[in-house]
């Protein structure tokens, strides 16, 4: 028997087939693109996306060898919401948190919704980048849409749904709305009132890793795959990226590297809401029971993949003909030692504690002699220090964090990683599965159909863990005395650089 988990995210999808020791038996993924119709939007062909999903879980299940698929389970994105029928019919495309649409709501909201009473109810602080704006623009601006539509759902419910399961959505991505109750586990009659939003307009809520339906007969001939295989409810991205992982608990976290870079630690008890909000961080139920998790990110990845594209621009097409990944090739040109180079890493918007929007990147420190690998180390080294100064807040909110789990592609690096542990003087292990996201939702297919006891069990069943780094204590202590410079960069530059946007 087999497990098939399914990864939704902005500009790909992964389906992957393991078997229930945790064997990597095929994987699939297809690539696309969002879409900006005017200048600020940003949107999802969520018919065109439905059929590249199938197209992949198609792929991946061609894949399996002999080993019949037991369970399927998906995880996804969040914020994004798909409008659909009860029948099925997919009414339009789905908006993206960066999607400028919403913004002009967000004054009079703040006026009505106390923030700490927000905080309280839902473990977030109001922002553009939830769904609760997105739908009060649909509202007023496209009402058609928005009456013909008998559901919105999450990426991860919608991709079941369309597959033959009720119209679900885990509690974790119910958080991403806006306007779910973290405490009742449902959603919040009072936020959705505020909102001026219709509660029959969402799905019911229920935990990840509950069966919420069956493939039907009609899809199922279509990807090759026999109907009534239990569909799982899944989770969001993060949250299953971490279940691939093995951060089930309190005191682990998961060490993303990919698009962001995102540690998800986890919590059982809630700090109190003053405490996170003045430190930027939510809070929100993580896909394992009992559990809570935070974000704490930058688009470090991004800003790695400008450096190649800036840097290494001739490379790529030679490298991609050789096989070669480039990647690979510039991370080996990093020097031993400390990079010379200061980098303030806010070439886009950063993340907690201070979602700084209006300044931009600077490098310090350039020399005639500097050389392109040393830049690349000062940019890690700072994303690096950037995560350091959130997570050194953690201890104030009673969050303890005593390793990392690394997932994506940033911890196939060696080096990436011993630079990780540090600056952050915490071990890093690296899981042999990297596709953590699929692993995760194949974990949760097991667990909810009972292949697995438990969601435990799953893990200790699936995932295999390769390499531990270590930090070493004469590098943490230089780090500790360029961490001290890192943090003087910016107030030493805060308003010249504001000045500098806005001109």
């Amino acid at each position: 028997m087999s497990l098939l988990g399914i990864d939704v995210g902005t500009s790909g999808c992964k389906a992957a087939v393991f078997s229930e020791d945790g064997r990597l038996l095929d994987l699939a993924y297809e690539e696309y693109d969002y879409d900006c119709p005017r200048p600020g939007w940003a949107e999802m062909d969520s018919p065109g996306i439905w059929s590249l999903v199938k197209r992949t879980i198609a792929k991946a299940a061609a894949g399996t060898h002999g080993d019949p698929v037991r369970a399927i389970c998906v995880s996804s994105l969040g914020e994004s919401v798909v409008p659909v029928t009860f029948n099925r019919k997919v009414l339009g495309p789905a908006l993206l948190n960066f999607d400028i649409r919403g913004e002009e709501y967000l004054e009079g909201l703040r006026g009505r919704i106390d923030p700490e009473l927000l905080y309280r109810v839902n473990g977030n602080t109001l922002s553009n980048q939830f769904t609760l704006t997105k739908l009060k623009w649909l509202k007023q601006h496209q009402p058609d849409l928005y009456r013909q539509a008998d559901l919105f759902l999450p990426w991860s419910g919608f991709i079941a749904f369309m597959l033959g399961a009720d119209a679900r959505t885990d509690y974790s991505l119910a958080n991403r709305t806006l306007l779910f109750d973290l405490e009742q586990q449902d959603w919040s009659e009072r936020l959705l009132d505020l909102a001026g939003l219709d509660r029959q307009k969402l799905p019911a809520t229920v935990p990840s890793g509950a069966v919420i339906g069956a493939l039907a007969g009609g899809i199922a001939a279509e990807l090759g795959l026999p109907a009534g295989i239990p569909l799982v409810s899944g989770g969001h991205d993060q949250c299953c990226n971490s279940v691939g992982g093995g951060v089930l608990a309190p005191g682990q976290a998961l060490y993303g590297m990919g698009t962001y870079l995102c540690l998800t630690p986890v919590f059982s008890q809630r700090p109190k809401p003053s405490v996170m909000m003045a430190r930027g961080l939510n809070t929100e139920h993580h896909a394992v029971p009992g559990q809570f998790v935070s974000f704490l990110y930058n688009q470090g990845g991004a800003l790695v993949k400008w450096f190649r594209n800036t840097f290494a621009a001739a490379e790529r097409q030679p490298a991609l003909a050789s096989g070669q990944d480039l990647y690979t090739i510039l991370l080996a040109e990093m020097p031993a030692g400390l990079s010379h180079v200061m980098v303030l890493p806010h070439f886009t918007a950063t993340g907690p504690p201070e979602f700084i929007s209006d300044s931009s990147g600077v490098m310090a420190g350039l020399k005639l002699e500097t050389r392109r690998g040393e830049i690349l180390k000062g940019i890690i080294e700072a994303m690096t220090f950037y995560i350091r100064a959130s997570f050194e807040t953690l201890a104030g909110a009673d969050i303890t964090v005593n390793d990392f789990r690394a997932v994506g592609g940033g911890s196939k690096s060696d080096s990436w990683l011993q630079i990780s542990a540090d600056i952050l003087g915490r071990p890093f292990v690296r899981p042999k599965v990297n596709e953590a996201g699929v692993l995760g939702a194949a974990i949760l297919a097991g667990a909810g159909c009972g292949v697995f006891p438990s969601l435990q069990a799953g893990v200790e069943t699936m995932v295999k863990l390769e390499r531990t780094f270590e930090p070493d204590p004469h590098k943490m202590k230089l780090y500790d005395e360029r961490f001290a410079k890192y943090l003087q960069l910016w107030p030493l530059m805060a308003d010249y650089l504001r000045a500098l946007e806005s001109s």
